[in-house]
């Protein structure tokens, strides 16, 4: 990128944030888009040159990346040649026409005035159409170029993507996904120099996705700091992923609190929590960021499910795991076994919460239920937390055990136990969200997933009962 322009009186640029409140006088700006806006302007500015940011569906990511920054850019450095594409010509132009509207106003020439377009008093040398526009006096342009289109001949100085797929039927398509990586490959990246800048902008739809396919090929650094901003030039790959519920944890660039929307305001906790219930496939994918493909699932939807639980119940039990770490989950599940060896779960405390906050939530689920034994894993913590489970429940009996098997080898090796022999109140995904969402969006390569503390206990569970079925039928056939 060349050398930018100063326009204010002291020499610095007006920053993006005041720049956009400019251009719309309309323009919401919470916690999250002056961060996102300011990520941008560091983008702006050339202290990182290959940047990918994925945002949710309707939170301004576009009018932000492909609107206002195009515009800001122009007016930076009117000589640069920026290139913005999008899954169809006909919204790149779109895109591109918005700019051309920014830059006819007068307030934004009167912050840029080395900066215009064509108009009544231009002369017509100069090109501007939806497709393409030119600056006055300057070498500088804005093309617009929808998925798979041409770009022969331009040089491209900034190249900004935004969301190359119009919905979930595309990016499930093999061969539109094909299509999209060769055309990025053999048409985007053969325009770019040394001094090129890449934004790629989306709202994530399926794991081998351009971005899926790009940091499984190319190194990449997790964006979360601001001093990681701060070097000029800098060459390796940003990633800055904002999830709609808040799950990992607080960073500078996303300070939230886990459970908290990202725009509460227009999106809020219990509308993101239904969309969630809809399809927690796709709301995983496009509203957190975390794609993967049902055939890469752990369970996927495939838990069986009761509406009445069974009269021959043989026995009521827990299975405790007290969380690893303070971003883990504690684990806590009530269940009931019939005479077949049938689990049928019954309660869950699943819950990041303090132990001083969990011991008393796990006591009251387990004096609401008619329990027989309580097994609580004695990994980090576990003992004391049975300990005092067992001063707050006295009538149950609890023990504890130090787990020493594989964890990574345990889950998988049991995945099919698991689905043959649990089974879950109809309505277990309403009353456990994050246990439900968890379990359901396993998946098989490991080391992929971010929590496994539902898994872990469900295999735990698992290994309890089919033991204890096991050691039955060997004694029944010595009795034989």
């Amino acid at each position: 990128m060349s050398e930018k322009i100063s326009f204010l009186s002291s020499g610095d640029p007006v920053p993006f944030t005041d720049f956009a409140r400019q251009m719309d006088a309309n323009l919401v700006l919470t916690p999250f888009h002056r961060n996102y806006y300011r990520v941008l302007e560091a983008f702006a500015a050339g202290h990182v040159k290959r940047l990918v940011i994925t945002v949710p569906p309707q939170h301004g990511k576009s009018l932000a990346s492909s609107v206002l920054l195009p515009a800001y850019l122009l007016g930076l450095n009117p000589d640069l040649h920026i290139a913005i594409a999008s899954y169809s010509a006909s919204l790149a132009q779109k895109f591109n026409k918005r700019v051309q509207r920014l830059i006819d106003r007068a307030d934004y020439a009167a912050l840029f005035p080395e900066t215009s377009i064509k108009g009544a008093g231009h002369a017509s040398a100069y090109v501007r159409t939806s497709e393409r526009v030119e600056i006055v006096g300057h070498n500088g342009e804005l093309i617009a170029v929808g998925r798979e289109g041409s770009l022969t001949g331009n040089r491209v100085d900034v190249f900004i993507i935004d969301d190359l797929y119009k919905d979930a039927m595309e990016a499930n398509s093999p061969v539109v996904r094909e299509n999209c990586w060769e055309w990025y490959t053999s048409v985007v990246r053969t325009r770019m120099h040394n001094d090129s800048s890449e934004l790629i902008v989306f709202t994530r739809w399926h794991e081998e996705d351009l971005i899926g396919r790009i940091l499984a090929r190319e190194p990449f650094e997790k964006l979360d700091q601001w001093r990681q901003l701060e070097s000029v030039g800098c060459s390796e790959r940003l990633l800055l992923n904002y999830e709609a519920i808040k799950e990992s944890p607080a960073t500078e660039i996303d300070p939230r609190n886990i459970g908290e929307a990202l725009w509460p305001e227009r999106h809020s906790i219990a509308l993101l929590t239904e969309k969630r219930a809809l399809d927690t496939l796709r709301f995983e994918c496009m509203y957190q960021g975390r794609p993967s493909s049902a055939e890469g699932l752990l369970y996927g939807d495939h838990f069986r499910t009761y509406a009445i639980l069974p009269d021959d119940t043989v026995r009521w039990a827990n299975y405790t795991d007290t969380a690893d770490t303070g971003d883990d989950y504690l684990c806590s599940v009530c269940y009931r076994v019939d005479t077949e060896g049938a689990i049928y779960v019954t309660d869950v405390v699943y819950s990041r919460a303090g132990m001083e906050e969990t011991e008393k939530e796990v006591a009251h689920m387990l004096s609401d239920s008619p329990l027989w034994e309580v097994l609580v894993e004695s990994n980090n913590g576990g003992r004391g937390f049975a300990r005092s489970v067992a001063r707050l429940v006295p009538s149950v009996s609890v023990e504890w055990f130090h787990q020493n098997a594989n964890k990574e080898a345990r889950i998988l090796s049991n995945a099919s136990a698991v689905l043959r022999n649990v089974s879950m109140p109809v309505d277990w995904k309403q009353r456990w969200p994050d246990f439900a969402h968890h379990l359901t969006t396993y998946l098989r390569r490991f080391r992929a997933n971010r929590w496994h503390d539902a898994p872990d206990v469900l295999t735990g569970i698992v290994e309890r009962e089919c033991t204890r079925v096991l050691a039955k039928k060997i004694r029944a056939v010595k009795f034989i």
